[in-house]
């Protein structure tokens, strides 16, 4: 056969042909914020994805692109966007979507709009039959075929979740988007529902578990927890304090290995969603066994810490204990307490009994501040924060937001538990015991010198201040924190230092807590909602009765690194899910408020618009660019910055502005907003 020559124009006679010069590829992780607007994360930098350029790639997957400027802007800084050009690691395998019957083919669409893919269940399938599946019910599809560019997807149906008309769509969507689990084995459910708390034969067997019912210990919680996993207790002594915290010991009612255990491994948290949580633990556990409920016997891992006049930690003593809650105390009530606003008699029904509890948060609460002070001289770094928390009614619709900040009540709960951590963390690691620990690294210099230019911009960070601060100096940063508190420009220098820091991991050996300080830390004070906490509390135990070369410390020493990863790892997961789920509930509330007008504040750049803050509630929306009037934007991602072109006006983080609802989108988490000087459509 006669194989046809390649045409190679008008090349002269003696010359080599001209290849294209390949383009650089790029391996990094594709997120999908929304249809339309995507990045890849990739260990040379962050990069929006240009449009169309997603094509087979779904949020989450490791994926291979290349860079190029966007058409019409080749050579400008800045602007080169990342094309898919293969997906190396799938990270979705299952959706949840609405079944629809399209014969002889059965359809599934997804719920999550990130996901703008068809998906197709064969004649063959019988798994709609056999789930009893009919059109519009909700369905968890696995994905036998990803889609590409030229065909559909494959999928079958793994479950049947219920109909369109029985289920709060957007939660399903949050629970099936992020692989979370809503059910236990029936093997954990009969294991933890056989438990009893038993305390009297619990000290009658074990003669190292000190009995402190006399005690006066209260838990302070949020109004709507439903679990109680730490109690405190506190008073003066004649040179300084004694603090008790008391943590319930969910591993006495948790053997390892066992299947209430590895399903708790599976999870590693509990998942705080707008209407609901899914727990770590079966429910007869988490909220009556180990619960720490007023006046009711419970086991407890306790640690009694004593301290100078200064707040100065001397000796802290851990051991297993029993101890009877005497209140069930809320955050608002204690504050009210604490700022004059309310008696002691609003603490307790007995008035013995309240007087007590009195006291010991009047201690607690100059505790706190003593330790905030001991804290901040040895270089701990404090971020101002709040969280919006969506309240529902009976029916899961939104009613309004409650914003939580630090407050006395909280920071005083706070303090007591950080001190527990750091004091168990120093217990494990001064005898180089495996356990789970908190490990925050210092930022990376290349990171904080990065938000040089801004802050010195600002004037919150002074020209003799530069090395200090790219050296990763706590106290520069702490200074440069105080001086934009209270100021137009809290929330910019905030956001950069924030974005600087590193993410807490867990890891099977201590290197130190950089944002606290702390030259070991770890979780222990939540052994209810947190893996890593249980993990610490059987290495605590076995290094306070001597067993280092038990059975069960092997296996935990040799699985201890997987568990770190995955505690890691799933935390990031809940917290994601966590806020989603905020979203949705926000978007709804919002909702019922299209056209109002509300004022806020700039909290994100992007290329594609800004996203505003409403100071009221806290909600998030996005500003889009087409709606700034602007024209062009230039996007600086170092500055966090739009300018527009013609006007020369810059957009950054920390600008106030006021912005009109045009839109909610509750399935998507997504509110919508236009200058609220534009005018307003038809008008």
């Amino acid at each position: 056969m006669t194989r046809k020559r390649p045409h190679h124009g008008n090349r002269r006679h003696g010359q080599h042909p001209v290849h294209a010069k390949p383009r650089a590829t790029y391996v990094g992780t594709l997120r999908v914020a929304r249809p339309g607007a995507a990045f890849v994360q990739t260990p040379e930098g962050e990069f929006p994805v240009a449009p169309r350029g997603v094509r087979e790639g779904m949020d989450g997957d490791e994926v291979q692109v290349t860079l190029q400027a966007p058409h019409g802007h080749a050579g400008r800084e800045g602007t080169r966007m990342a094309y898919v050009q293969g997906v190396l690691h799938r990270a979705t395998h299952t959706f949840l979507g609405t079944y629809d019957q399209l014969d002889p083919l059965g359809a599934v669409v997804p719920l999550d709009a990130r996901m703008k893919r068809d998906f197709f269940v064969l004649p063959e399938d019988d798994s709609p039959r056999r789930l009893g599946v009919q059109p519009a019910d909700v369905v968890v599809a696995r994905i036998l075929e990803y889609p590409s560019r030229q065909s559909a997807g494959v999928v079958t149906i793994d479950r049947r979740v219920g109909s369109s008309a029985e289920l709060d769509m957007d939660m399903e969507a949050v629970i099936a988007s992020f692989g979370l689990e809503t059910a236990f084995s029936d093997a954990a459910l009969a294991e933890a529902n056989a438990c009893q708390a038993d305390v009297e034969g619990a000290l009658v067997s074990d003669p190292s578990r000190v009995d402190l019912r006399q005690e006066c210990c209260v838990t302070v919680d949020p109004t709507d927890a439903r679990d109680f996993d730490d109690a405190v207790s506190a008073r003066r002594t004649d040179d300084g304090y004694e603090v008790g915290v008391h943590i319930a010991d969910v591993t006495h009612y948790l053997p390892w290995g066992g299947p209430a255990d590895l399903e708790a491994r599976r999870r590693t948290c509990s998942v705080y969603l707008a209407d609901r949580v899914l727990p770590m633990l079966p429910e007869h556990l988490c909220n009556d066994v180990c619960s720490l409920v007023p006046n009711e016997d419970r086991l407890c891992m306790s640690v009694r810490l004593t301290l100078d006049s200064h707040g100065n930690v001397r000796s802290a003593k851990a051991a297993k204990s029993a101890i009877r809650s005497k209140a069930r105390l809320d955050y608002d009530t204690v504050e009210r307490f604490l700022e004059g606003d309310a008696d002691e008699g609003r603490l307790a029904a007995d008035a013995g009994v309240a007087r007590s509890v009195a006291q010991g948060l009047r201690v607690l609460d100059e505790v706190a501040r003593l330790r905030q002070r001991v804290r901040r001289e040895r270089g701990a770094v404090d971020f101002d924060t709040k969280e919006a928390k969506v309240t529902l009614d009976q029916d899961g619709t939104p009613t309004g937001v409650v914003v939580r900040q630090k407050t006395r009540a909280t920071s005083l709960i706070e303090e007591a538990m950080l001190m527990a951590n750091e004091a168990v963390a120093a217990m494990l690691a001064q005898r180089d015991w495996p356990a789970a620990f908190r490990v925050h690294e210092s930022p990376a210099p290349d990171d904080l010198r990065s938000c040089v230019g801004v802050l010195m911009e600002l004037d919150a960070l002074h020209a003799d201040e530069v090395d200090r601060l790219v050296a990763g100096d706590p106290h520069t940063i702490q200074q440069v924190l105080d001086r934009v508190r209270g100021t137009s420009e809290e929330y910019l220098a905030n956001a950069l230092l924030l974005r600087a820091q590193k993410r807490a991991i867990y890891l099977p050996h201590n290197q130190g807590h950089y944002a606290l300080g702390a030259r070991a830390y770890c979780h222990f004070t939540s052994p209810i909602r947190r893996y890593p906490d249980d993990v610490v509390h059987r290495a605590l135990k076995a290094m306070l009765a001597g067993q280092a070369g038990s059975r069960e410390q092997r296996q935990i020493e040799t699985r201890l690194p997987q568990i770190c990863r995955d505690c890691s790892e799933r935390e990031r997961v809940a917290d994601s899910a966590s806020r989603a789920s905020q979203k949705c509930k926000m978007a709804q509330l919002y909702a019922e408020k299209i056209g109002q007008s509300f004022s806020g504040i700039v909290v994100g750049v992007e290329r594609f618009g800004l996203f505003v803050m409403l100071d009221d509630t806290c909600a998030e929306g996005l500003l889009p660019t087409r709606a700034l009037g602007e024209g062009w934007c230039r996007f600086d991602a170092d500055r966090m910055t739009l300018t527009g072109e013609s006007s020369g006006r810059v957009w950054r983080l920390g600008k106030r502005v006021a912005v009109r609802v045009t839109d909610a989108n509750p399935s998507r988490g997504q509110i919508d907003f236009e200058l609220a000087s534009a005018p307003r459509a038809g008008r």
